[in-house]
């Protein structure tokens, strides 16, 4: 079972200890006497075969309370309420629209006055050396289209 060179040594068998039952005094038996006999039912199965026992009543739940009336004045103005609120909500995010619309509008007229006038005074204020560009006297250009001559 070793090998040659290990050398051997003495196995130790443990054995347990058995413990011993515990002692148990019977109890003593008191016959009872059911308060009634429960019915014994039959049944006959289509197959032929009877089934005999104790019938067993249902278990039935417990009654249901009656839910007291709601009164109508009380629903009515829930939803009352619940309709103000959605006015107001609504009225609120149509005057946050109304006033970005607003901002927006105006950023745009101004982006095309910033645009518009930065166009005019490159035009009047643009040089014209030989270039082939035309040269635009505002002050004559105003005055004849206005017909003052003079």
């Amino acid at each position: 079972m070793y090998p040659d060179h290990t050398p051997q040594r003495a196995v130790e068998v443990h054995r347990p200890t058995p413990i011993p039952p515990p002692v148990v005094h019977p109890a003593p038996v008191v016959p009872v006497q059911p308060g009634t006999v429960p019915a014994v039912a039959s049944i006959v199965l289509p197959d032929g075969r009877v089934v005999t026992g104790y019938a067993i009543d249902a278990v039935r739940p417990e009654p249901v309370t009656a839910k007291p009336p709601v009164s109508r004045a009380a629903v009515n103005v829930a939803l009352g309420g619940v309709g103000f609120l959605a006015v107001c909500g609504g009225l609120l995010l149509l005057t946050s629209f109304i006033a970005a619309l607003t901002a927006f509008i105006g950023q745009l007229i101004i982006l095309a006055a910033v645009i518009f006038g930065g166009w005019i005074a490159v035009q009047v204020l643009g040089t014209s050396s030989g270039t082939s560009g035309t040269t635009v006297n505002i002050h004559k250009a105003t005055f004849k289209r206005n017909h003052f001559r003079g």
